[in-house]
C-alpha cells in the first residue's frame, strides 16, 4: 500500500491548555482553539514543513477557555482558515470558560467566507450526530468518533473523543474526559484497542479515575502525550499517572519544556519517530523511534520491519 506522510504536533503554549496539529495524506487539522505568542510561531513552522496554507479543519475538545480560548481564537481561524470546524456538542454554560463567544466568532468566521473559495462546514458533535455516522467507516482507515454518547452535567465528560488514524500511525484524543464508566466503554472498542499509537493524556494527565491500569491495558498505546506548562501549576500528569504509565511501559511525553512532534520516516508506512524540542527552538531534547500498530497493513515489508524495530516500541522500565 502507499505511503502516507504523518505527522502528529503537540505544542508548548507557555500557559495552561492544550494545542495539537494532526497532518496525514495532506490533510492538515488544529486540534484546540489556543494560539499563544510561544506557539504561534511553531503553529506556522509546522503547516510551512507539511506544504499546506490553510487547514482541512479545526477539532475542539471541549469549551473550556484551556481548549478554546475566545482571545486567541479569531486570530487561529485567521492563521488557519479551516474549512471545516468541529464544535463540541453540548452547549457551553454561560459564564463558565469562553463557550459562548467563541460559538459567535465562529459563526462571524463563517459569515466573512460566503464571498471567498469556500464556505466553512460547521459540525456539532452530538450524540445524535455520532450516531447518524456511517459504520462502514471501521472497514477503513476513517477517523472515528467515540464521545459523547449521551449528553450529561458534568461538561468534561461531554468532551469530544476522536481517533485520527488516516495516516501510518494514530492518535487518541481525549479531551476532557473523566467518567470511569466512559474509561470502561472506551477500552472494550476493538479499533482503540488494536490501532492506537499516541494517545492525548485525558484531561491533561488529571488523576480522576479514568486513566487506569485498567484503562491503559486495553488501549496499550506506545507514547502518551500531556500538555503542560513549564509552570505546571496544576501538576501535569499527576504522578500516580507516570508511575501508571511507567508500570505499563507506556512512554510518556510532555510540552512542559517544548513542543513534542511524532513524524513518519523513511517509507512512511508505520515506522515513526517521536521528537521532544527543547522551549521556543528547533533543538532536539530527546527522539526514539516506534513502529505503528498497523504497519503489518500499511507497509508491504511489514514483518522485516517489526522484527527490526519492535523491541524497542515498549518503554523500558
Amino acid at each position: 500500500m502507499k505511503g502516507i506522510r504523518t505527522r502528529f504536533r503537540a505544542y508548548h503554549l507557555g500557559t495552561s491548555g492544550s494545542s495539537f496539529s494532526y497532518f496525514a495524506d495532506g490533510r492538515f487539522t488544529m486540534i484546540e482553539g489556543r494560539l499563544t505568542d510561544d506557539s504561534r510561531r511553531q503553529v506556522e513552522s509546522e503547516m510551512e514543513i507539511c506544504g499546506v496554507d490553510e487547514a482541512a479543519s479545526l477539532h475542539i475538545t471541549s469549551w473550556d477557555s484551556d481548549h478554546c480560548n475566545k482571545y486567541e481564537l479569531p486570530e487561529l481561524l485567521n492563521l488557519i482558515r479551516p474549512r471545516r470546524i468541529e464544535c463540541p456538542g453540548y452547549n457551553p454554560i454561560k459564564d463558565y470558560g469562553h463557550g459562548e463567544d467563541c460559538l459567535a466568532m465562529i459563526a462571524e468566521y463563517r459569515s466573512r467566507r460566503r464571498n471567498t473559495s469556500f464556505v466553512p462546514v460547521i459540525t456539532h458533535i452530538t450524540p445524535a450526530y455520532i450516531d447518524g455516522l456511517d459504520r462502514a467507516t471501521t472497514l477503513g482507515f476513517s477517523n472515528m468518533f467515540y464521545n459523547p454518547y449521551h449528553i450529561v452535567e458534568n461538561a468534561n465528560d461531554n468532551s469530544t473523543v476522536k481517533l485520527f488514524r488516516e495516516g501510518s500511525f494514530n492518535v487518541l484524543s481525549l479531551g476532557d474526559v473523566e467518567d470511569s464508566l466512559i474509561s470502561a466503554r472506551l477500552r472494550r472498542c476493538r479499533i482503540l484497542r488494536s490501532e492506537t499509537d499516541l494517545m492525548i493524556l485525558a484531561h491533561h494527565g488529571a488523576d480522576n479515575g479514568f486513566t487506569t491500569k485498567n484503562f491503559l491495558r486495553h488501549i496499550d498505546p506506545t507514547v502518551a502525550v500531556c500538555s503542560s506548562n513549564y509552570d505546571n501549576q496544576y501538576d501535569h500528569p499527576r504522578q500516580e499517572i507516570r508511575d501508571l504509565l511507567h508500570d505499563e511501559g507506556i512512554r510518556l511525553m510532555t510540552t512542559k519544556t517544548g513542543d513534542v512532534i511524532a513524524r513518519s520516516v523513511e517509507n512512511h508506512t508505520g515506522l515513526y519517530e517521536v521528537v521532544n524540542l527543547i522551549a521556543k527552538s528547533t533543538d532536539v531534547s530527546s527522539v526514539v523511534r516506534f513502529v505503528s500498530k498497523k504497519a503489518h497493513i500499511l507497509d508491504v515489508n511489514g514483518d522485516a520491519l517489526r522484527q527490526r524495530y519492535a523491541p524497542r516500541r515498549r518503554y523500558p522500565r
